[in-house]
């Protein structure tokens, strides 16, 4: 990997091209840091130090994971990528229900630029929303509720929370901007760059607070398993099942067509990471329900209280066994809705294509569903192990959510990480034909 970074410098446009991807995200940090108008920096440097002192489990720990840690700061870039992901999941479901997306879809660059546009709309509405409510609980104290300093200058002021309002949705549709010039102009996928900045941007100060509070021993340990866990994502993320495919010769005019054999490459994970913010994002609802339906007059209710006391904190077994499920529910639901063996079928049996012993159609489809219901069998398990690891192992030293090797993290990492080089080396081999003429 280092050898193609450096070969990549060695290359006049590939420089340019990893000089700009740097700068932009030299630039995302800079917004990640920068206040939003309105807000009192020295009170809520203070909150969050105290946050980070207690174990704070909110109902924004994604949010905050994919905001670098910007999200508490309520700077300009505050909530981060967040609003765009959940804008993209949505209107990929919807493609599924909706006839007219599936339409578009269809229609090849025309169609995906039309739902790209929709994507930006909808982010645009998730960020005003999602804006409003931090900014309604930071004016209500609910954003830290063991400090009680006012994070806001003037929270009564109605034009200084609509001002805040804008510039954190201006901010969000910055930062979609910075995504899409990152892959126009430089490399890799834009949006992944910058989801891949934000999560690497807490390890140091995670780790640094792990050496400083636990000691050197717990530290290594750390290092260790965080290691292991890298290797056995990589591992998975690169395993493949390999469905062979042989097209038949057929004659078009005057020349022969075909003849050719190839695969249908099926990974083990072939939902990433999005079965995990799916559950997630769900098992944030029964958090979102005791904060709503709590009154600190009355006793609250019986179901509240059981919510409060088995569906908040993620040390209790009934967390862990409702997380595990939810993310070999959703593995299922979103490979069974982005990959279609019939219209895989359908496109082979189209061109002249089949599988060895299948015969084409029906068959066909009938044996790309039972090969990829096997596989993502494993598949489910490998991603709820690895979302439970930061759970049930590295709590045992005291690790909060936003531990720095947590399963999320780690599979972002991996992901882009790797997609990324694959990019270097492929523009690399294109203007470097050393091997191919040795």
């Amino acid at each position: 990997m280092l050898t193609a970074f450096t070969r990549a410098f060695r290359t006049p446009d590939l420089r340019k091209k990893l000089l700009f991807t740097l700068g932009i995200i030299a630039l995302f940090r800079l917004g990640s840091v920068l206040p939003t108008p309105g807000v009192h920096t020295e009170n809520i440097s203070r909150c969050l130090s105290q946050a980070k002192a207690g174990d704070s489990g909110n109902l924004y720990g994604m949010v905050q994971l994919f905001s670098g840690g910007a999200l508490l700061k309520l700077s300009v870039f505050a909530l981060g990528i967040m609003p765009y992901i959940t804008a993209s999941i949505i209107l990929q479901l919807l493609v599924v229900v909706i006839p007219r997306l599936e339409a578009l879809k269809k229609e090849g660059q025309a169609g995906q630029t039309k739902i790209t546009q929709y994507t930006r709309y909808l982010t645009i509405g998730l960020a005003i929303l999602q804006s409003t409510a931090f900014i309604a609980l930071a004016r209500s104290g609910q954003l830290f509720p063991q400090c009680r300093e006012d994070v806001l200058l003037d929270k009564n002021n109605i034009f200084v929370i609509i001002t805040m309002v804008i510039t954190m949705t201006a901010g969000t549709a910055v930062i979609m901007w910075l995504g899409e010039l990152v892959t126009d102009r430089g490399v890799g996928n834009g949006m992944s760059i910058l989801i891949f900045t934000q999560v690497i941007a807490v390890f140091p100060v995670e780790l640094m607070t792990i050496a400083r509070t636990k000691g050197l021993f717990v530290f290594a340990v750390v290092i260790v398993t965080g290691i292991a866990m890298i290797a056995l994502v990589v591992m998975v993320e690169q395993a493949q099942r390999r469905v062979p495919v042989q097209y038949a010769k057929r004659m078009v005019g005057r020349r022969m067509y075909g003849g050719t054999s190839t695969y249908i490459p099926l990974k083990v994970n072939q939902a990433g990471i999005i079965p995990v913010i799916f559950a997630s994002s769900l098992l944030y609802l029964p958090q979102l329900i005791t904060t709503l339906f709590t009154n600190s007059q009355e006793e609250p209710h019986p179901i509240v209280q059981w919510i409060n006391q088995n569906l908040v904190s993620g040390d209790t077994p009934a967390y862990m066994i409702t997380f595990f499920l939810l993310i070999v529910f959703f593995t299922y639901f979103y490979v069974s809705i982005t990959f279609n063996p019939v219209e895989v079928a359908d496109n082979m049996k189209k061109y002249g294509g089949f599988i060895p012993g299948i015969r084409p159609g029906r068959p066909t489809a009938e044996y790309l569903n039972y090969v990829l219901t096997r596989l993502t069998a494993p598949g489910a398990l490998y991603l709820g192990l690895i979302s439970m690891v930061p759970i049930v192992a590295l709590a045992l030293v005291g690790a909060t959510q936003n531990f720095p090797f947590g399963g999320t993290s780690i599979l972002i990492m991996v992901g882009v990480g790797l997609d990324t080089v694959k990019q270097i080396e492929s523009q690399l081999q294109q203007r470097n034909y050393e091997g191919f003429l040795k």
